[in-house]
């Protein structure tokens, strides 16, 4: 099942072939790595391709098929997952930066002031947009913490997994206390804030967090509760260990999750609204986001953040990498890109001033034997190898 819509645009040979390439990997992947998927590629600020294929839910949660499989749309809603490290958190910092409230040099405790000891005292907030804080990578806070308050001083108060700035560690916990910060800075929580000062200005339509609320109906769906963490836990070979005792809570979600949020530190621990995911959009908001910065801060007419500011965030640190976001060694120099655990990808490409999105709901196919989802790191190279090769050819 394939839908596709794209605006009147001419496209040049070489970059329709890689279009129709890349196509061409992501259908060939429905119903192996993930029942659907939403594809869209722009070019010199507009839309030239958008499509969807497949489903936007498959299996029911015994992982069964469903009778009657919802189609995946372009207007499809996704859980994007570690994607909103970069389209919000990172952002709602570069804001903050921009205005002068933030300085990413300083020490985090200029701006969450109990946040001090022998070695959280060094920590910086560059620190935790590069990843290089030393906290832990992951555990699962909700085993002791209910709310955003007590998951920051379950953080805080955990002994850091690293020497501070010794190398680049991942961590989901590092964007948690970020969007802490948001909060304490700007005296509004990190949706709140977003919503006031981008999403709503940009004209974005279709980008929140807790989406149910906001009375949003149609999303891609996930996982079957939350298999996938709860193996982490009980398995200390699965992922990251955990040296606590599984048994001592039992909230795991029993039924396919459409429109909540998957990851369970975001639901469980930080009410669907946290630093390192949360974050639901559709393709095309997605789109203007990545614009935003293909265009160093201006959309629509509207410089919303000074060109001075995104070249700060997208100039290679010592790790080769960004501020938040991650410099991948197959796109061509300058470029920025980001995926989500849930199935998500996107990639701005100054370069060829091209932007390209792909949303999957990978974790609704379910897992391997092993407990494993797809690996679409393959397929997210690959397509965006096509559409870079069409681009450059065009040139």
């Amino acid at each position: 099942m394939l839908h596709s819509s794209a605006a009147n645009v001419t496209v040049d040979p070489p970059l329709a072939a890689g279009i129709a390439t890349a196509d061409s990997l992501i259908a060939n992947g429905l119903g192996r790595l993930f029942p659907g998927a939403v594809f869209l590629i722009s070019k010199d600020g507009k839309i030239v391709h958008q499509r969807a294929f497949g489903y936007a839910q498959l299996n029911d949660y015994q992982g069964r098929r469903l009778a009657a499989p919802r189609a995946m749309r372009i207007t499809t809603m996704f859980d994007l997952a570690s994607v909103t490290k970069v389209m919000a958190t990172t952002m709602a910092v570069m804001l903050l930066v921009d205005q002068g409230k933030i300085d990413v040099d300083a020490p985090v405790y200029n701006y969450l002031p109990d946040f001090r000891g022998q070695h959280l005292d060094s920590i910086t907030v560059r620190n935790l947009l590069q990843h290089s804080s030393g906290l832990v990578q992951w555990q699962p806070l909700y085993y002791h913490a209910a709310n955003t308050a007590q998951t920051y001083a379950v953080i805080r108060d955990m002994p850091l997994g690293w020497g501070v700035g010794e190398a680049r560690h991942y961590s989901d916990l590092g964007f948690m206390v970020l969007g802490d910060i948001v909060q304490r800075v700007s005296g509004q929580r990190l949706d709140r804030f977003l919503e006031q000062d981008l999403y709503r200005p940009l004209g974005l339509r279709s980008t929140t967090f807790n989406p149910l609320s906001h009375r949003f109906t149609e999303f891609a769906a996930t996982e079957s509760g939350n298999v996938y963490e709860k193996h982490m836990v009980y398995d200390s070979t699965f992922g990251y260990r955990y040296r606590g005792d599984p048994t001592e809570w039992n909230g795991w979600r029993q039924y396919v999750l459409n429109g909540e949020v998957d990851d369970g530190n975001a639901f469980y621990a930080n009410g669907g609204v946290a630093g390192h995911a949360g974050l639901f959009s559709t393709a095309g908001d997605l789109y203007v986001l990545l614009e935003l910065l293909n265009k160093s801060g201006s959309y629509g007419g509207r410089q919303y953040i000074r060109p001075l500011t995104v070249d700060r965030f997208l100039t290679l640190d010592k790790y080769q990498n960004y501020l938040g976001w991650q410099a991948l060694a197959y796109l061509p120099p300058g470029s920025f890109a980001h995926t989500g655990f849930t199935g998500t990808y996107v990639a701005g490409i100054p370069k060829y001033k091209l932007s390209i999105v792909l949303l999957t709901n990978r974790q609704n196919i379910g897992t391997d034997a092993r407990g494993y989802f797809p690996d679409l790191a393959p397929l997210q190279q690959a397509v965006a190898r096509a559409i870079v090769s069409g681009a450059a050819a065009s040139q």
